[in-house]
């Protein structure tokens, strides 16, 4: 299993800037869906690896993008039969 952490916005908006600025940083990250897990309504969410965690957030919090949760997802890893 992966363990992979998500950091949720209360709007699209913030979810735009964070990309933006991590894509400045260099960070590994990928914009997904939110998870069914965390929420069954419509989103997006920032997916990284958890050691990334605090150092995205700590960016997001120093640039004023609000963040509505972060979490960690142990999810199976995919494979085609």
């Amino acid at each position: 299993m992966n363990v992979y952490c998500y950091i949720t916005f209360p709007t699209t908006y913030f979810a735009l800037r964070a990309e933006s600025l991590l894509k400045q940083s260099g960070m590994d990250f990928k914009m997904v869906p939110v998870p069914r897990s965390i929420s069954s309504s419509c989103g997006i969410a920032l997916r990284c690896p958890c050691a990334d965690r605090s150092r995205a957030e700590r960016l997001l919090k120093e640039n004023r993008v609000e963040i509505q949760g972060s979490y960690e997802i142990a999810e199976k890893e995919f494979t085609l039969p």
